[in-house]
């Protein structure tokens, strides 16, 4: 996909925009809490990555967790020329915002990163308000193992709110 961009295939470009067009919005939509902020950012990190498809380096990650990072980055930098300016009470608004923002992120892609029999029961209790019982009989899986599951995915997603000293994971690093 990198080397067609590369060669300005428009095409690619669509493929592109269709597979990460959700994970930026949603990013941004939720960052900044606004839907006409969220369609600017998404304009502005598909615009980039049009302009700048040698910038994607495989070695510092996935393309979702290179899209995520400038999409964060992005939106940061929109909070800031928002509410740039202001009083300290705005700035200390501004930096809870982006902390809930980057739990949110981590959150997401932690969700996406853990393997899929975790997600599948996450998604049955908490999406569709399934029981573990109902759950498991979805899942073709005994109640324990749906407990199991249910459990691992939980004790994963709490490590998303790691605070300020915490590390964030790949793709989702606190922007300079």
């Amino acid at each position: 996909m990198q080397q067609r961009l590369a060669r300005g295939e428009a095409a690619a470009l669509g493929e592109f925009y269709d597979r990460f067009a959700a994970l930026v919005h949603s990013q941004a939509h939720r960052m900044l809490d606004d839907e006409d902020a969220a369609d600017l950012v998404t304009r502005e990190v598909f615009g980039h990555v049009w302009e700048n498809p040698d910038a994607y380096d495989p070695k510092q990650g996935s393309m979702r967790s290179w899209v995520a990072r400038l999409t964060h980055r992005r939106s940061v930098e929109r909070l800031r020329d928002t509410h740039g300016g202001a009083g300290e009470p705005d700035a200390q608004e501004l930096e809870q915002r982006v902390r809930k923002a980057t739990t949110a992120a981590r959150a997401d892609y932690i969700v996406a990163s853990m393997p899929a029999p975790l997600r599948a029961a996450l998604e049955l209790a908490y999406v569709q308000r399934r029981d573990y019982r109902q759950a498991a009989a979805d899942l073709g899986v005994t109640g324990d193992e749906a407990r199991r599951r249910l459990r691992l995915g939980l004790q994963l997603l709490s490590t998303a709110d790691t605070g300020p000293t915490g590390s964030a994971p790949p793709g989702h690093g606190r922007t300079p």
